[in-house]
């Protein structure tokens, strides 16, 4: 989060200058491609080297040192780090905009999202997608991202699963009982909805396309949209991509059994695997 703020910001001020490219690098002494990569936040920039830049853009005083601060922050490890030996790169880019996100909305079509998964659910579903090896630290990993549910402030997660996340026993009879009664537990905390969307719904606008929408708290950091297969992901910024999931997951909502009876739908459907 930190380097997309320092990003968009020297962006922002070099283009205010009325400089290019070019001009901004030579008198950074950087390459051109290294300064494109840090106005895209594809790497990060030293404190002293936004300090050179902000004295180029003729940005002085609490501005200034505010933009630094930020970036000396931006070279702090984040806990997700500490698990690069099982996490790829580009799924370490989604747990640091989670971790510091305000608000979560997601549609799951095939399994639990993963901050709502049990140890046993993860388990079986990092088995089944990736194999054995590294197994242990995956779910360590994964356990350890659903803090932000119980962090203060905790983060608002509204969640849509289709009926069919519920039906297929992942792990078998007990590991299924067991996840569905720990999901029917969390919808009670007042920062956590579940929507079911039952079959009988047809069809809908996210047939295809699970997501995340995630929202944060200061307002110029701007929402993002995160799609993500099995070997990528995909981070969709413009606003014309967030408004239009966020319309998607409010006719998702729409659609979706209300919370009430999502939670009663989650509590029959783990007596049925008991």
């Amino acid at each position: 989060m930190r380097r997309r703020r320092i990003a968009r910001e020297l962006r922002q001020l070099r283009e205010r200058a009325g400089m290019t490219l070019d001009v901004a690098a030579r008198q950074l002494d950087m390459s051109k491609s290294n300064l494109s990569r840090i106005e895209n936040a594809q790497i990060g920039i030293k404190p002293r080297d936004v300090r050179a830049a902000l004295a180029l853009y003729e940005v002085t005083g609490a501005d200034a040192e505010a933009l630094i601060e930020i970036a000396r922050g931006a070279q702090q490890r984040g806990w997700w780090q500490t698990y690069s030996d099982v996490l790829p790169e580009w799924f370490e880019f989604y747990v640091g905009l989670e971790a510091e996100a305000a608000r979560l909305r997601t549609y799951e079509a095939e399994a639990v999202p993963g901050l709502l998964q049990t140890e046993a659910y993860a388990r079986e579903v990092y088995r089944r997608t990736a194999g054995e090896e590294g197994l242990e630290r995956k779910v360590a990993a994964r356990l350890r991202r659903q803090e932000v549910l119980r962090r203060e402030p905790p983060v608002e997660l509204s969640v849509v699963l289709n009926e069919a996340v519920l039906r297929r026993p992942v792990g078998g009879r007990a590991v299924m009982a067991e996840q569905l009664a720990h999901m029917a537990q969390v919808a009670r905390s007042p920062n956590v909805t579940i929507h079911v969307l039952p079959f009988s719904a047809g069809g809908h606008p996210a047939m295809s396309a699970p997501y995340v929408i995630l929202n944060f708290a200061d307002a110029a950091d701007a929402s993002v949209v995160y799609l993500d297969n099995l070997t990528m992901g995909l981070a969709l910024e413009e606003a014309a991509h967030v408004r239009g999931y966020s319309l998607v997951h409010d006719e998702l909502c729409r659609l979706a059994l209300p919370p009430a009876a999502s939670a009663a739908c989650l509590e029959e459907a783990s007596r049925h695997f008991a």
